[in-house]
C-alpha cells in the first residue's frame, strides 16, 4: 500500500496514500480502540458545520484567504452530503477532551480541500489543518458547540415518536372510554375506574414529558463557540467573536447564541446533565407504562387478562402457544439503558476540573445514545404494541362485580364502619356487594343503581366543582 509521511510534536508516521484523514486521526485510531463505533453521524455532520461556518466567519473577518475559504467550505459541503464518512475514524469514547474527533474532521477537510485547489493530499502548505481549517478554534469549544447542535438535531425526531404514542393513548382512551374496570392501589383492589382513564394517565404522563424535552432544548441553543481553550478568546479575531453563532446559525438551521460567559460555557456542562435528566425521567414514565401493560395483560387464564397486546411472537421454545409481553419488556430495557446512561452523564459532568471538563466524548456517546434509543422504543411502543391493544370487556365487569372496592362509594351514604362490614361480609361469603346492601335493607335498589352508576363512581367532580364556583 503506497503511504505518504507525516509528522507531528510526537514524531513520524506513515499514512496511507489515499486517505484523507493525517498522522492524528491515525494515533488516535490506534490509541483509542474503545467501542469500535465512530462518532455519531449527527455529531460528524454538526463538527463540520462549525468548520464551515468558521471559515465563512473568517474569510469575512479577512483573516482567512477567499481560495482556501471556498475549498474548505466545498470539502464541508461534500461532507454534509454524505461523502469521506468512511475517513472519520477515531474512537467514539477517547481521551483528550475530543481533540482527536476535531483533528479527524480538520485533517479529512484539509486534505479535500488541497484537492479542491489541485494540490496532493498531505501538502499541509496549501491547507493546514490547524492554521486554516482549525482558525479561531479550540477543541474546548468546536466539540461542547458540535455536542449541543447534535443534541438539537436529534431531540426532535424523538419528540416526535413520543407525540405519537401520546396520540395513540389518547386514541385507546377514547375507545375504551365505556369499560369498567377496578382500580388498584399496591396491587390491590381499590375502586372502579375506566379503562380508558388509564390510557388518559399514560397520554398525560406523555405529555409532560414532551414538554420539559421542549424546554430543555433551550438550553442547547446557549454556545461557547468563539471561547477557544479556556473562553478568553485568545487568538480570535473580534470580527469573528461577533459573528460566529450568526452564521453558525445559519449553517445549522437552528437558532443558536453565545454564551453570556464563556469562561462558564466552556467548563461546565449542566446543561447536558439537564437533557439527560430529561431523558431519564421519560424514560421511567414509559417503562412504569410498560409494567402496567404488562400486568393488566397478565394470563391470559390466571392473570389479569383486562387487556390483550398484540402477539408478536413465539414466547417459548417449549411451551407450546405461549405468547410473551416482548414489546413492553424491550421498552423497559431501553429505560434501564438510559437510567444507566444518566449516571455516566452526571459522573462525566461532574469531573471537570478547572477550566475544561476532558470527559465529554463518554457523556455525548451516552447522551445521544440515550436519544436514539428513546426514539426508537417510543416508536416500537406505539407500532407494535399500543395501537393493537384489545379490551377484554366481560372480564373487566366481571371483577367489577366480585370486587369489594365498590364499598367505598357507599360510604357517605351508610358510613364507612357499615360500608367495612359489609365488604368483610362480601369476603367471606362470596354474596356480592350490591346483593347484600339490598339484602340487609340499607338502600332501595333505585337509590344503589343511582349511587352505583360507571360516571358517578369514575368521574372527576371538576365540573360539579365549577359549577359551584361559578
Amino acid at each position: 500500500m503506497l503511504s505518504r509521511m507525516e509528522h507531528d510534536s510526537i514524531g513520524v508516521l506513515n499514512v496511507p496514500a489515499e486517505a484523507y484523514y493525517g498522522v492524528q486521526s491515525m494515533r488516535a485510531a490506534t490509541n483509542f480502540q474503545i467501542t469500535h463505533r465512530p462518532l455519531h453521524p449527527v455529531l460528524i455532520d454538526s463538527i463540520v458545520m462549525v468548520k464551515k461556518a468558521a471559515a465563512i466567519t473568517n474569510e469575512k473577518s479577512g483573516k482567512l484567504d477567499q481560495q482556501i475559504a471556498q475549498a474548505i467550505i466545498q470539502a464541508c459541503d461534500e461532507i454534509l452530503d454524505g461523502n469521506l464518512r468512511d475517513q472519520f475514524i477515531v474512537d467514539a469514547i477517547q481521551g483528550g477532551a475530543g481533540t482527536s474527533a476535531n483533528m479527524n474532521a480538520n485533517e479529512v477537510i484539509a486534505n479535500r480541500a488541497i484537492e479542491i485547489l489541485g494540490g496532493t493530499k498531505g501538502d499541509y502548505s496549501i491547507v493546514h489543518p490547524n492554521d486554516h481549517v482549525n482558525m479561531s478554534q479550540s477543541t474546548n469549544d468546536v466539540i461542547p458547540t458540535a455536542g449541543k447542535i447534535t443534541a438539537l438535531k436529534l431531540l426532535p425526531q424523538t419528540i416526535k415518536e413520543l407525540e405519537k404514542l401520546e396520540k395513540a393513548m389518547e386514541e385507546k382512551e377514547a375507545e375504551f372510554d365505556d369499560i369498567l374496570k377496578m382500580g388498584r392501589t399496591q396491587l390491590q383492589d381499590a375502586v372502579p375506574m375506566r379503562l380508558g382513564q388509564s390510557f388518559g394517565a399514560f397520554a398525560h404522563v406523555l405529555k409532560r414529558d414532551i414538554k420539559r424535552l421542549k424546554n430543555v432544548m433551550e438550553e442547547m441553543k446557549v454556545l461557547n463557540i468563539g471561547a477557544t481553550a479556556i473562553g478568553t478568546a485568545i487568538n480570535v479575531d473580534p470580527y469573528y467573536l461577533a459573528n460566529i453563532s450568526y452564521e453558525l446559525s445559519k449553517v445549522a438551521g437552528i437558532s443558536l447564541k453565545q454564551a453570556d460567559d464563556l469562561i462558564d460555557a466552556t467548563q461546565n456542562l449542566d446543561g447536558f446533565v439537564s437533557v439527560s435528566g430529561v431523558l431519564k425521567t421519560c424514560a421511567v414514565d414509559i417503562s412504569k407504562i410498560s409494567n402496567d401493560l404488562r400486568l393488566m395483560s397478565s394470563g391470559p387464564r390466571t392473570g389479569l387478562s383486562e387487556i390483550n397486546l398484540p402477539a408478536r411472537q413465539n414466547g417459548s421454545s417449549i411451551m407450546p402457544g405461549k405468547i410473551n409481553p416482548v414489546i413492553p419488556e424491550v421498552v423497559s430495557q431501553v429505560a434501564y439503558l438510559i437510567i444507566g446512561h444518566d449516571y455516566t452523564i452526571t459522573m462525566a459532568a461532574e469531573a471537570g476540573q478547572l477550566e475544561l471538563n476532558a470527559f465529554e466524548p463518554v457523556l455525548f456517546h451516552h447522551l445521544f445514545e440515550s436519544i436514539d434509543t428513546l426514539k426508537e422504543a417510543a416508536a416500537t411502543l406505539t407500532k407494535h404494541c399500543i395501537t393493537g391493544i384489545t379490551a377484554n370487556k366481560g372480564q373487566c365487569e366481571e371483577y367489577i362485580e366480585k370486587s369489594v372496592g365498590i364499598s367505598t362509594a357507599l360510604c357517605p351514604y351508610i358510613g364507612y364502619a357499615k360500608s367495612a362490614e359489609i365488604a368483610k361480609k362480601s369476603l367471606k361469603t362470596g354474596i356480592s356487594v350490591k346483593e347484600l346492601v339490598l339484602e340487609e335493607g340499607l338502600l332501595k335498589e333505585e337509590e344503589l343503581k343511582e349511587i352505583l352508576k360507571p360516571e358517578k363512581m369514575t368521574q372527576p367532580m371538576r365540573e360539579k366543582v365549577m359549577k359551584a364556583v361559578s
